[in-house]
C-alpha cells in the first residue's frame, strides 16, 4: 500500500519496525507517539493498534498535501457483478 502512495504522490515515506518490547519502554511513550501499529501522515495519527484501508490512507495524503478528497473507493469485483438492480 505504502509504495503506490508514494509513487502517486511523491510523498516520503518513512517506515519504523521494531522489536514489540521496544514500543513498551518509557523512551518509547515519552516521545508521544502512537502505540503501534500505527499509521501517521504528518502529525496526524490515521489508525493506531488496528490495520487501516488503502482508501482511508490516502485521504489523509491528499489532506496533508492540501489536494481535494478522492470519490468513495471503487466497490470490488463481486459487488458489481452481484449489485441489486
Amino acid at each position: 500500500m505504502m509504495p503506490r502512495l508514494g509513487a502517486k504522490y511523491q510523498v516520503e515515506i518513512d517506515i519504523v519496525s521494531k522489536p514489540k518490547a521496544e514500543y513498551q519502554t518509557d523512551a518509547y511513550f515519552e516521545l508521544d507517539l502512537p502505540v503501534a501499529p500505527a499509521v501517521m501522515v504528518g502529525d496526524e495519527i490515521v489508525v493506531e493498534g488496528a490495520d487501516v484501508s488503502e482508501h482511508e490512507v490516502e485521504i489523509c495524503v491528499r489532506r496533508q498535501l492540501g489536494l481535494p478528497e478522492p470519490g468513495p473507493r471503487e466497490k470490488g469485483m463481486l459487488s458489481r457483478l452481484f449489485k441489486k438492480s
